[in-house]
């Protein structure tokens, strides 16, 4: 059974990182996965958001510090080496594109994914109007990872439900630190 699913994983690699390939995505594709042109931009963002975001946006950079942390502790130093699945960049030498870096030598589960999800989680609760933003970019990125060669769509999905889920954890954690400070009568908590 486990077996079918891997064939059926390697099947929808081929399909997204052969049959859809395009001049445009092979153009796009390795910039949208850089995590080198992706860290000004989020380090901006974050300064900004501790500086000029008042409460909220103090609180939201401490949540998702943690959060993003977790994820990429949790994906790159536990199920990495415990599953020990290979990257189809090093597993697949024949038929497949690899437009960057091979990476490293597993890929179970996608540190990208989840940590792209998990920061989508926390930008959404804290600034809920933009969450289609957030969502579209972490998507985007999870994509690009198949796209260039480098992850099976199982190591993206399992990375984003990872992030998802332990970004809402620690949500949960802060939601029952703020109802008991709210009782207290603290103001810190209030944005």
């Amino acid at each position: 059974m486990l077996e079918f699913f891997i064939n059926v994983d390697k099947a929808i690699f081929h399909f997204f990182n052969t049959t859809t390939a395009n001049p445009i995505f092979d153009f796009l594709m390795p910039i949208i996965t850089n995590q080198n042109i992706w860290a000004v931009p989020i380090l901006f963002i974050v300064f900004y958001l501790a500086i000029k975001g008042g409460r909220r946006g103090q609180i939201c950079v401490v949540i998702l510090i943690v959060s993003v942390g977790l994820a990429d502790y949790t994906s790159a130093s536990i199920l990495k080496p415990f599953f020990q699945r290979l990257r189809p960049s090093h597993e697949l030498t024949e038929g497949i594109r690899v437009l960057m870096g091979k990476g490293g030598k597993y890929g179970f589960v996608s540190s990208h994914a989840a940590n792209m999800f998990a920061a989508a989680v926390v930008f959404s609760y804290f600034y809920e109007r933009y969450n289609k933003v957030f969502f579209t970019i972490a998507t985007m990125i999870a994509f690009s990872r198949v796209y260039v060669g480098v992850h099976y769509p199982a190591d993206i999905i399992f990375g984003g439900l990872l992030g998802y889920g332990l970004s809402w954890a620690v949500l949960s954690l802060w939601v029952i630190i703020k109802m008991r400070e709210l009782k207290r009568g603290a103001k810190w908590i209030l944005y």
